[in-house]
């Protein structure tokens, strides 16, 4: 079970800390010289952290395995980290931007898992859905 539960949790608490860290960008920093320092830290500690959980500690190696997905994580990575900062440069508030977010995310991924991976798309899914774009609406009244 725990191996069930540690990586969600890890998620969530790293998201907490991410969404504080983008907000607390300073307001006239660029957001891409941000996102410089925060890759050449993020760089390093995953180096680190694959040289103390890897068997054989051969990077090149496992760069060969790569495939698109990696690249192209890669530069959605620097979309989303831009688009939070500059949301919460444009006022956002921290305790509802990613609620939306969120909620809107859960509706494109019910699809996407629907047509791209023949996930069930069930009757709880689509009511779970359906209330959270409900919540939206009382969140903005």
């Amino acid at each position: 079970m725990f191996s069930y539960i540690w990586p969600i949790a890890l998620v969530i608490f790293s998201n907490v800390i991410y969404q504080i860290c983008a907000k607390s960008v300073p307001r006239e920093m660029n957001p891409f010289a941000a996102l410089t320092l925060t890759y050449l830290i993020a760089a390093a500690a995953s180096g680190a952290l694959f040289f103390s959980t890897a068997a054989d500690g051969n990077l090149w190696k496992e760069y060969a395995k790569t495939n698109w997905a990696s690249i192209v994580l890669g530069l959605v990575i620097i979309g989303l980290e831009a688009g939070w900062i500059y949301a919460y440069k444009a006022g956002w508030p921290i305790s509802t931007g990613f609620i939306v977010q969120s909620a809107a995310l859960a509706g494109v991924l019910l699809l996407l898992g629907y047509f791209l991976y023949h996930e069930p798309l069930t009757q709880n899914k689509i009511v779970g859905v359906t209330l959270c774009l409900i919540g939206l609406i009382f969140l903005f009244r």
